[in-house]
């Protein structure tokens, strides 16, 4: 299937990250906007998650956690920016750990025969803050996720 691909280049405060998943675009579209369903695969398999807010409209704020085998807990929050659709999703992201550090995440979703692109761009205020979340093991969490949001997906079409 798929692989993650994730793109930062030199001297720009972005991310971005593709991939594309075998399912079409309004179960994906579900699959980030179910707090039942998110809790399910986002984040590293190493960590559980519980969320305790996910008010998916225009100004409505998110929030969960996740917690490692010692117990430590980590905390990311933000604020969705217009009504969230299959067409996108836009947020604010930031990691409590690292409080002030907020980048703002424009999601997209494109289906063509039956297969749904999914690209994120994150803009962070710096390249610094950019530089600070490659540097915070990133990469693991997002190939980690999408995995097993592959998994998932596949899970909840076979019914």
């Amino acid at each position: 299937m798929g692989k993650t691909q994730i793109t930062a280049e030199p001297g720009m405060p972005q991310i971005i990250i593709t991939r594309e998943f075998d399912a079409p675009r309004d179960l994906v579209f579900r699959a980030y906007t179910d707090p039942e369903l998110l809790v399910r695969w986002l984040g590293p398999r190493d960590l559980t998650m519980t969320v305790d807010e996910y008010d998916v409209r225009d100004g409505g704020r998110w929030r969960y956690v996740s917690k490692d085998a010692q117990g430590n807990e980590y905390g990311f929050h933000g604020v969705f920016h217009g009504t969230p659709s299959p067409e996108g999703i836009v947020q604010t992201f930031e990691f409590e750990g690292v409080p002030g550090h907020v980048c703002l995440e424009t999601l997209t979703m494109e289906e063509r025969d039956g297969r749904t692109m999914v690209r994120t761009s994150s803009v962070f205020q710096s390249v610094e803050d950019r530089d600070g979340m490659i540097a915070s093991d990133m990469e693991r969490g997002v190939r980690d996720s999408d995995e097993r949001l592959a998994e998932l997906l596949a899970t909840l079409q076979a019914g």
